[in-house]
């Protein structure tokens, strides 16, 4: 019988001589260190970041961990930062009392103004430091109550009223004289 697993020779690897021996065993120890030293020095930098992400970058860490408020001190002495009750009526009270939004009274409507006039200048002015109906405390603004006065006027007595303009506070009366 024939045995069907006739070699020709005996079997050889691909190392035939003591030098390929000696090469193939320090390559075995030097690639894998530098592959390891590759990939440190890789980790190790700091460009390598997510594609299209910055959530390490210093900006992006520096914009997480800012206060969320702050702090903003207002001199009430000086008489020129104050608002007049047109100008706070343009950047507060337009959005609402322009188009007569949620029942406001629009500006300007002598009847719908009419009996909120006739509860006079101080139950108006309660209103819009308090709030009232839809309306929030001042309207939801971030002004003075003699800013918030100024406006009230400056609307009453475009629906028909007669009001004089509030006296300055204490402070800035005495900063102007």
């Amino acid at each position: 019988m024939s045995d069907s697993h006739d070699h020709a020779g005996p079997h050889e690897g691909p190392i035939k001589t003591p030098k390929q021996l000696i090469l193939a065993v320090v390559f075995s120890f030097l690639v894998p260190i530098a592959v390891i030293a590759l990939l440190t020095k890789y980790v190790g930098s700091e460009s390598h970041g997510a594609a299209g992400s910055d959530g390490l970058g210093a900006e992006a860490v520096a914009r997480r961990i800012q206060p969320i408020g702050g702090i903003q001190i207002k001199d009430a002495s000086d008489a020129s930062a104050l608002k007049t009750g047109e100008q706070v009526f343009n950047v507060q009270c337009t959005a609402c009392h322009t188009s007569g939004a949620a029942g406001a009274p629009k500006i300007g409507d002598n009847a719908a103004w009419a009996s909120r006039i006739g509860t006079g200048f101080d139950t108006l002015l309660h209103s819009a430091l308090k709030g009232k109906g839809a309306m929030a405390a001042q309207g939801g603004g971030d002004f003075s109550d003699f800013e918030i006065a100024r406006a009230v006027v400056y609307m009453a007595n475009k629906g028909g009223a007669n009001f004089a303009e509030p006296k300055a506070p204490a402070a800035a009366a005495s900063a102007a004289n």
